[in-house]
């Protein structure tokens, strides 16, 4: 009895070690943010600014280690560490000396491995230009001796060469079934004048899945096109013009992806094994090419979009699945680089989803973030971070 008194004045003086004892002691159980799946209130959102003082942001996540470390990628090159509120001030990362960066080039993403507390494994996806010609690098690392910087030693897992300059893609992201996922735009220029995302035999305008346990990497079995001919094994979805930001549900492992649109249409899907999602005959819901009468049939729409007086480059998020923030728990939040709105996005009971605007803000969103315990962050290119919190 003594022993239960003792767990409960810990939790009343807020010095607890072990949460699930005062939610025990206390008869409150701790809040389940997989429970929610159908919200019925809409959050009014704040940002609360944490980090400032870097270069071209366009990335943020954690290592999934316990640490409660944040790891912010920086377009040059460069992968810094926030501990504790704090940005260290060495690197964690620095190959700026292998990329090639600007416009849409550049170190775009880090996917740390799913064991990488045991292992130190991590995964970059970045633009390199090799005798000459420009591609995509996927490339692992490890971390050294020291836990806040990692060995400069790379192994090259994939490399896809680029036709032009832009779209691409450029996200690494292990799903729940431990593969890593990579998004690979068209290839670049307008209207993607090689219909790469249409084509089953090249990797671009796709989701990639594979597996990173073999050497140099396997291609998973049970992935859509393998053994088909004319395809790429390796490809999970197809149809996309430039799947810059994508994430997975921690709850539901629905995996859902911003699709930057051409001119018109800006679009938000739900990603699922196999499926087209349009690009270059569909921009969003509407017709491109040809520009009337498209064959939509067999294709995924989006679940949702807006058009360009709203915005000009989705930038897309997370399913919120934290603790702080009640209100926010189930909704998909995402943004526009251009415009600095963020909307929710929720699937009725009825199936049908519904997009509201939460908030105009001033920034250029590059990106959304997401730490250990599910907190949302984002990611300014004008060089700060901010977290997502509620009034």
């Amino acid at each position: 009895m003594r022993d239960v008194l003792r767990r409960v004045l810990w939790c009343c003086v807020g010095v607890v070690l072990i949460p699930s004892a005062c939610a025990i002691s206390s008869g409150v159980q701790p809040l389940d943010p997989c429970s929610v799946q159908s919200p019925t209130t809409m959050p009014q959102i704040e940002l609360q600014q944490v980090a400032t003082g870097f270069a071209r942001p366009v990335y943020l996540t954690h290592a999934g280690d316990g640490s409660g470390r944040l790891f912010v990628v920086e377009q040059a090159g460069i992968i810094k560490t926030i501990r504790n509120g704090q940005t260290l001030a060495t690197p964690f990362l620095d190959i700026r000396d292998r990329v090639e960066s600007g416009g849409e080039k550049g170190l775009l993403s880090v996917a740390f491995h799913p064991n990488y507390k045991e292992n130190g494994r991590f995964f970059v996806n970045y633009t390199a230009r090799k005798n000459g010609v420009l591609k995509s690098v996927i490339a692992e690392y490890k971390v050294s001796s020291n836990p806040d910087v990692a060995d400069r030693t790379e192994r090259a897992i994939l490399e896809v060469e680029q036709p032009f300059a832009n779209h691409n893609g450029g996200l690494n992201k292990f799903g729940p079934d431990g593969f890593l996922y990579i998004g690979l735009g068209d290839g670049g220029a307008a209207g993607d004048p090689l219909n790469n995302a249409q084509s089953l035999d090249t990797l671009l305008g796709k989701i990639l899945r594979i597996d990173i346990e073999k050497e140099p990497y396997a291609i998973p079995q049970d992935n859509p096109f393998v053994g088909k001919a004319n395809a790429q094994g390796e490809i999970w979805a197809y149809g996309l013009r430039n799947p810059w930001r994508f994430s997975f549900d921690r709850c539901t492992g629905r995996l859902f992806a911003g699709d930057v649109g051409q001119n018109r249409i800006e679009e938000i899907d739900l990603i699922e094994k196999g499926k087209n999602y349009g690009w270059r005959i569909m921009e969003g819901s509407q017709c491109f090419d040809p520009p009337t009468l498209c064959n939509i049939q067999g294709l995924e729409l989006p679940i949702a979009e807006y058009d360009h007086s709203l915005g000009c480059s989705v930038t897309g998020g997370y399913v919120y699945r934290g603790t702080q923030y009640p209100a926010l728990i189930g909704h998909y939040l995402f943004g526009d680089y251009c415009s600095g709105r963020i909307w929710s996005l929720v699937q009725e009971r009825t199936g049908r989803w519904t997009m509201r605007q939460l908030i105009d803000s001033p920034l250029s969103i590059s990106s959304f973030g997401e730490d250990e315990q599910g907190e949302l962050y984002i990611v300014h290119y004008g060089g700060a971070i901010y977290r997502v919190t509620v009034k």
